[in-house]
């Protein structure tokens, strides 16, 4: 029986939108897993002599390094990385085969869908691929190791920006998983949709070469994904919609290897695909929800709701800075801890979540 999930909008001013280029998804007009096969064309490397770009794939492992001072860069030139709470320098704190034992010593770059479940190819467009190869702590990334993501239940390590290794909380997943922070989830879902898109020619065949890989994969190359995880990946999608963060590094990947992920351009795309697979179903009901005064000139703000309230406080290089708990009886919120600034707030009940901008000043 299908549960009834609710997808809300993001909408924050500040954004700007993707440089999609003209054409770009025009042959992109059909539902389920022919629309997935009209995206691979498109975003494939093969040059289909129409004008547009196509997976330029002589683009090498190594470039990484360069281009991830583009395309994973806070606002304060520290590298933007997703296991951790670290104020790494590009150059001067990437892995150089030593160090890396504590976290926040060394980054290095880490395969989200781990090397070992496409039997480690080195020669494949997958192996140097920065929609998945991102830059992380190389502490947690050995933490993690080649471990389906899931969503922990006991965890045996916590990274210092809240990812987890431990027990599954999940039926399916064979032993531990690894589940990243809160905000950062939704990226690694659009990752791997894009994956399950790119690659699909090669994917059904990789289920059998690592168990933690045969737990997340159906060995289908149109599914792609085991049942669990697809409606795992697709909770992840909804509750961390896409951020300005995944949108400028969009542009700088597209730079680099002259394509693009179709869930970070058009989020749709994915119940567009796998919505007859999906235990869940995405309608559009926003929380009733009202934050004020905004912008903030005192210590304190107000939530108007009807409902008890998860409130998570992030700035604007992604660090959660407060966490609160708000009730129709208790609806104010402390910030005077907080400096003055831009401040992104994730508003969550049950299964429903919805991101604001605050100001503070």
């Amino acid at each position: 029986m299908k549960q009834i999930y609710f997808a809300l909008t993001l909408l924050i001013s500040s954004f700007t939108f993707a440089q999609i280029p003209a054409g770009y998804y025009d042959s992109a007009t059909g539902s389920g897993y022919t629309l997935k096969s009209q995206l691979e064309t498109i975003i494939d490397d093969v040059n289909d002599s129409n004008g547009l770009p196509f997976h330029d794939t002589s683009v090498t492992y190594g470039d990484l390094w360069s281009l991830y001072e583009t395309s994973d860069v806070r606002t304060d030139g520290k590298v933007w990385e997703m296991y951790s709470d670290c104020d790494f320098t590009f150059v001067t704190d990437q892995d150089n085969g030593t160090g890396g034992g504590d976290e926040c010593d060394k980054f290095n770059r880490e395969h989200s869908f781990p090397r070992s479940w496409f039997g480690d190819d080195g020669g494949h467009p997958i192996f140097a691929d920065p929609f998945h190869v991102i830059p992380s702590d190389k502490k947690v990334n050995g933490i993690r190791g080649n471990l389906a993501y899931g969503e922990v239940a006991s965890s045996n390590y916590t990274s210092l920006n809240g990812s987890k290794r431990g027990t599954s909380s999940i039926t399916g997943p064979t032993g531990n998983v690894f589940e990243p922070a809160d905000e950062f989830k939704g990226d690694i879902a659009r990752g791997y949709f894009y994956l399950a898109v790119r690659y699909q020619d090669d994917i059904g065949s990789w289920e059998a070469n690592d168990s933690d890989g045969d737990s997340m994969l159906d060995g289908s190359d149109n599914k792609v994904f085991e049942q669990w995880a697809l409606d795992m990946l697709f909770s992840w999608h909804m509750n961390d919609p896409v951020s300005q963060k995944e949108l400028d590094r969009q542009e700088a990947v597209f730079a680099h290897q002259d394509n693009r992920n179709p869930f970070i351009d058009n989020p749709q795309y994915v119940q567009d695909i796998w919505e007859n697979e999906l235990s869940v179903i995405e309608f559009n009901q926003p929380i009733n929800i009202t934050l004020y005064p905004n912008p903030v000139t005192f210590n304190t703000f107000h939530i108007t709701t009807t409902t008890d309230l998860d409130i998570k406080i992030y700035n604007v290089l992604g660090k959660l800075v407060l966490e609160h708990k708000v009730t129709h009886n208790d609806d104010d919120v402390d910030i005077s801890n907080l400096n003055n600034g831009i401040y992104l707030v994730k508003i969550k009940s049950k299964n429903q979540s919805i991101t604001k901008k605050l100001i503070r000043q």
